[in-house]
């Protein structure tokens, strides 16, 4: 199997071509490939280009536990500059259709950043979906060990929790975030984000992914954060989110259109040979 790797901000992926896999991959085969320790390691997988009618292109995107994600913007970053890489794209917007959604990409400073316009963020429960009576998730609380919380909870094509705190840490978000990801109130588990306002333009945030666990950044975890941050007047709509990984600039319309910008790498190529590999 022929494979690409790329990073986003410490947030890297690995891109398959269909052709090298038959079009899919199992769980247990995703797990190994994107396993550090007997694979090649990555936060997750890319599989694409897939032909379609509805968009430029269509992408499945998989998290490192297998799993299917609907939709990744340091996942979207990279495969749109795979694309450029390839000569698929041109400076041109070009559409990627994901299991979240359509997202309209365009490739800017000869590859080195992306700009990805992520889709409309809602609160609404139903939609997201956090249980309980139907309703928009905003400055909620939830009580884990003694402990309170206050959280919003959205989509943007998967699911997002943004916990608001004064200080934020990665040992706090290795802590509470995979307790918070597997809370029942999130039947389709959640992102989480453990967010400090700095100021009227700037967040600071850490990470625990769905699926992949702690992360040097995320895409989507960006524009959660900074949607919430703005529809609680904290922030304008110009925002910058501060990450271990780097910095990812975010601009959210009146509609609560979100658009994100940040940089791609080139990391390696390579060749894995797929056996029945290991569980992991």
């Amino acid at each position: 199997m022929k494979f690409e790797k790329y990073q986003a901000l410490g947030n890297d992926y690995l891109v398959v071509e269909p052709s090298e896999v038959g079009g899919k991959l199992s769980a247990e085969q995703i797990r190994q490939i994107c396993y550090r320790h007997y694979g090649i390691g990555s936060d997750g997988l890319l599989l694409g280009p897939f032909p379609t009618a509805e968009a430029d292109f269509l992408l499945k995107i998989y998290n490192s536990d297998g799993s299917e994600a609907e939709k990744s913007g340091n996942g979207l970053r990279i495969f749109s500059r795979y694309l450029w890489d390839k000569g698929l794209v041109k400076e041109e917007p070009f559409t990627i259709l994901t299991k979240g959604g359509k997202v309209i990409s365009q490739v800017h400073e000869k590859g080195e950043y992306v700009s990805n316009q992520m889709g409309q963020v809602s609160f609404d429960s139903r939609k997201i979906p956090v249980l309980g009576p139907a309703r928009e998730v905003i400055d909620e609380a939830m009580i884990i060990e003694g402990q309170v919380f206050r959280f919003c909870a959205l989509t943007i094509g998967n699911p997002h929790c943004v916990l608001l705190r004064q200080e934020v840490s990665a040992d706090e978000a290795q802590r509470w975030g995979p307790i918070i990801e597997h809370d029942p109130r999130f039947p389709n588990r959640t992102n989480v984000q453990f967010m400090k306002v700095l100021d009227r333009s700037n967040i600071q945030i850490e990470i625990w992914e769905r699926g992949a666990g702690y992360t040097l950044a995320s895409g989507t975890s960006s524009c959660a954060a900074s949607a919430v941050a703005h529809r609680l007047g904290l922030c304008e709509s110009e925002i910058t989110v501060h990450m271990p990984g780097g910095k990812i600039y975010i601009s959210i319309s009146d509609e609560m259109q979100v658009k994100s910008t940040g940089p791609v790498s080139f990391v390696f190529s390579g060749v894995m040979e797929l056996g029945k590999g290991i569980e992991v």
